[in-house]
């Protein structure tokens, strides 16, 4: 993973400090002068080795390794060439920087290796002069002394660049993991939204399903019903209209509801059918329908209550649409202490469809007692005809 810095903005402006650095370092070693430099060492000298010490300064952070070969050669040759250390020796612990810095750990290691090279060679030329430069005891001790200060030139800015780069590294593994916890995140919610769409759109189709299939179940049953009565008894036939128009209002009511549902507007509400709405519902259905209630209907939740109504409602409709014009059905309800318990059986053709062709009908209803902690069972029966019977416990999951 490399470190080096991009081109950005504020690259002019490093590049003009880093010129900056050189060119006063240059300076410093043409005047460098009597202080340290042996009289016999020109300044013309001075000058040339030094340069290419100075000069890498200005490109250290776009080619640091390069930079590197080009002061350890320069370095190595000052160090031949001229009898005393120079001012353009400062380069070098700023070139280790910079590689230590923005240099992977292999690459980096070359400026400790570099740099303990000029350590031991820069010192003991310095300590074999003709004319010593430093006044000592013997050669031995100036060497080791300046070995000590060469070392520590090259190691602690190695040390202090590598630290510096850790704590990038770290910074951006850091970031880095952030924003992929964000992305993730941002997966997690659309699959969530997803999920919830899908379950929303279920939903739906099965408000939609139940509403329409059982009304229309109806009033095509009284259609029938009041034809086959109009010329007989037409006071009953007027009651038949009545009941279709009843069907047919209530019908559009719920449409109206589940559409201001869709639309997330003030909508023509009511409440939502339940326990309470059965028996209507059933004598709606005709005088086929038998309803046998044990018990009072408790207090239970909306929801609850909407689930039970719509499996009576959807078994009811399996009646009518498939057990044929002569058959019969019973409904029970028994309103337990722990559940409600749901029976509904014809004397029909036994015959019903799991779903109508769009995964609704009864696997409609074993979801919504499914939803609601229970179970459906729904099949023809031996002796002829179809029953359907569902539990729901009265303590819903989750409260």
């Amino acid at each position: 993973m490399s470190l080096v810095p991009p081109l950005r903005r504020s690259a002019r402006r490093e590049l003009i400090a880093d010129g900056a650095l050189a060119a006063c370092l240059t300076a410093l070693t043409c005047f460098w002068g009597d202080v340290t430099v042996p009289q016999h060492d020109s300044y013309l000298t001075t000058l040339l080795t030094g340069l290419p010490l100075t000069t890498p300064i200005v490109l250290r952070r776009r080619r640091p390794l390069l930079m590197l070969a080009i002061a350890t050669v320069a370095g190595l040759v000052q160090c031949v060439a001229v009898e005393a250390p120079t001012p353009s020796l400062i380069a070098v612990p700023i070139i280790t920087y910079s590689v230590a810095r923005w240099v992977d750990g292999h690459g980096s290691r070359l400026a400790v290796l570099a740099g303990f090279i000029g350590a031991v060679v820069g010192p003991y030329r310095w300590s074999h002069t003709r004319e010593p430069w430093i006044p000592g005891p013997d050669p031995s001790s100036v060497f080791t002394l300046l070995f000590l200060i060469c070392a520590a030139m090259v190691l602690v800015p190695y040390l202090i660049g590598r630290r510096i780069r850790e704590s990038d590294r770290v910074e951006l593994e850091r970031e880095l993991a952030a924003e992929a916890q964000y992305e993730a995140e941002l997966t997690a919610q659309a699959e969530r939204a997803r999920t919830t769409e899908a379950r929303v759109r279920n939903e739906i189709a099965r408000e939609l399903h139940d509403v329409v299939a059982h009304s229309l179940s109806v009033i095509t049953v009284q259609a029938q019903g009041g034809k086959a009565l109009a010329a007989k008894n037409p006071d009953a036939a007027v009651q038949v209209l009545g009941t279709i128009a009843d069907t047919s209002r209530d019908a559009l009511v719920e449409m109206r509801r589940i559409v201001g549902v869709l639309r997330k507007g003030p909508a023509e509400y009511r409440p939502q059918p339940g326990l309470g709405d059965i028996p209507t519902m059933v004598e709606r259905a005709g005088e086929r329908v038998h309803l046998e209630v044990v018990g009072s209907p408790p207090q239970v939740p909306p929801t609850l209550g909407l689930a039970a109504y719509r499996i009576c409602q959807e078994a009811m409709t399996n009646f009518l649409k498939h057990a044929g014009p002569k058959a019969h059905c019973w409904m029970r309800l028994d309103y337990g202490s722990e559940r409600i318990v749901i029976d509904v059986v014809d004397d029909g053709a036994g015959a019903a469809v799991l779903d109508d062709g769009a995964g609704n009908g009864l696997r409609g209803m074993a979801e919504r007692a499914t939803a609601m902690g229970g179970t459906t069972d729904a099949g023809p029966r031996p002796e002829g005809g179809f029953a359907v019977h569902a539990e729901l416990p009265l303590e819903q999951p989750g409260r």
